[in-house]
């Protein structure tokens, strides 16, 4: 079999969100039934119609892949290739009507994330990246913001609750920036890659919350990368930065 080039994984991950995102919005705002999993976190049809959907797309053109979703676990295969998806990043946000959801789609090549798909199916936006190819945000090139001043940042957290529990860096970070909002998500680290947003803090992530932003945020010229500074998806926590403040935000972070 032919190897894909990057361009072809990153064609058929667009064409997989935006067929998983059509299915989100057949349930949107129409009083879907809430199902609870056994972490406590809810589930609808919506997340697990959109996984599979994604799941048989990919398999239509790679059906020896390895993929793992939320929804529907690991499904082994050749370990080049690791497809890491999410249905509904922001379920909970998606059962409340809010349209800052997304659909994500990530893609490791021999371990290393390289290709990256946030669709958000409410408001039609999309971003997309794939190593050397730059990142593009509904078909236009895409970069983070040039604010290099703290007290000029927006920072974004997923749950600020959470983060005071977690350590100070989000009570020193809140001191020293512009201002702050929620309703995070996936969403946040797209308003940082579309130059937005400046920070953007997750004090608890999954892989497959956060697959696609590693190439996303490198590509548009930030940074993606756990609160120890290791630039991955599989971190306890997560964090996004424009270029220019990554250093200040990173050492916030690391004073527990």
């Amino acid at each position: 079999m032919k190897k894909p080039s990057l361009k072809d994984l990153l064609a058929v991950a667009i064409e997989a969100a935006h067929l998983g995102g059509a299915r989100t919005l057949k349930y949107f705002n129409n009083g879907v039934r809430v199902e609870t999993k056994s972490d406590n976190t809810p589930v609808t049809r919506a997340d697990r119609e959109s996984e599979a959907i994604i799941r048989r797309r990919i398999a239509r053109t790679y059906p020896h892949h390895s993929i793992i979703g939320e929804e529907g676990g690991e499904t082994t295969g050749d370990a080049r290739y690791r497809w890491i998806i999410d249905p509904i990043d922001g379920t909970k946000t998606f059962i409340h009507g809010v349209p800052l959801y997304g659909v994500l789609i990530g893609v490791e090549v021999k371990g290393k994330p390289s290709v990256g798909v946030a669709y958000l199916p409410a408001m039609d936006e999309i971003v997309t990246a794939a190593t050397g190819m730059g990142c593009r945000w509904n078909g236009k090139i895409a970069r983070v913001s040039k604010v290099k001043r703290l007290e000029d940042a927006i920072m974004l957290v997923s749950d600020v609750r959470m983060a005071m529990q977690r350590s100070g860096a989000y009570a020193r970070l809140s001191a020293k920036t512009r201002f702050q909002r929620t309703w995070g998500d996936c969403y946040g680290y797209v308003l940082v890659a579309t130059g937005r947003a400046e920070i953007m803090l997750d004090p608890v992530m999954n892989p497959w919350d956060c697959a696609p932003f590693l190439p996303i945020l490198r590509e548009a010229g930030g940074h993606f990368f756990d609160w120890t500074g290791k630039p991955t998806i599989w971190g306890r926590d997560a964090a996004a930065t424009n270029g220019a403040l990554h250093k200040q935000v990173l050492a916030a972070l690391r004073r527990m």
